[in-house]
């Protein structure tokens, strides 16, 4: 992925608006996660089982907590690299921020649903924006090749791309390892790729709501 990393890296106080707030959301709640009791942190875990007894809150919540500064830190920093050429290309008002950020929320909560669907009697607890941040990955690579342009979905980049995502999250299957996960929370590596993918064929439709297309 070297060659293309020109092309999404974004000085900090270049980045347009959206996607730093996002970045810096992630940094600032992982900083008061903290104060939470245990009860209340598991709480917001997103947990399969639970889920498919009828306990959704986690598909969202999880979203906004993180296993360690490792992890926070990871996912604020590729939120901001892939997040800011979506943003851009959905816009810097109002309403291209609020669609950036429904975007980005909803890549996490089908990232989170496809972990539950794979991993049904889960009870392990999910953590982190992994899943909503590869949603973003999967629609940045749709805006590279043209530059801002919203390009095919199985475009050489998007396929590239794609294919060492998967790569990666292969090697994190085999060997269990994932930077800043709290012992006893999964490493949901499907759900980034099924983040990736969200992301990638969702932009599209969002494009043509935006007048963008």
């Amino acid at each position: 992925m070297e060659a293309m990393t020109q092309d999404v890296r974004e000085p900090m106080f270049n980045a347009p608006w959206p996607a730093l707030t996002v970045a810096v959301t992630i940094v600032a709640l992982y900083a008061v996660q903290g104060g939470l009791d245990d009860a209340t942190f598991l709480r917001l875990t997103l947990r399969p089982a639970d889920l498919w007894a009828g306990d959704w809150i986690g598909l969202l919540t999880s979203l906004f907590l993180h296993g360690g500064w490792a992890h926070a830190l990871m996912n604020a920093a590729f939120a901001l690299a892939f997040g800011a050429p979506v943003a851009r290309f959905l816009g810097l008002g109002p309403g291209g921020a609020l669609s950036f950020l429904g975007f980005y929320l909803l890549c996490g909560v089908l990232a989170g649903l496809g972990f539950a669907l794979i991993h049904p009697n889960e009870q392990a607890p999910l953590v982190g924006a992994s899943g909503a941040v590869a949603g973003l990955m999967g629609a940045a690579a749709r805006l590279i090749e043209r530059r801002g342009v919203l390009g095919r979905l199985l475009s050489p980049v998007v396929v590239s791309m794609g294919v060492a995502w998967l790569v990666v999250n292969l090697l994190v299957a085999v060997t269990g390892l994932a930077p800043g996960l709290q012992a006893g929370a999964a490493v949901a590596w499907e759900a980034h790729l099924v983040g990736f993918a969200a992301g990638a064929l969702l932009i599209g439709p969002l494009a043509w709501i935006r007048g963008r297309a």
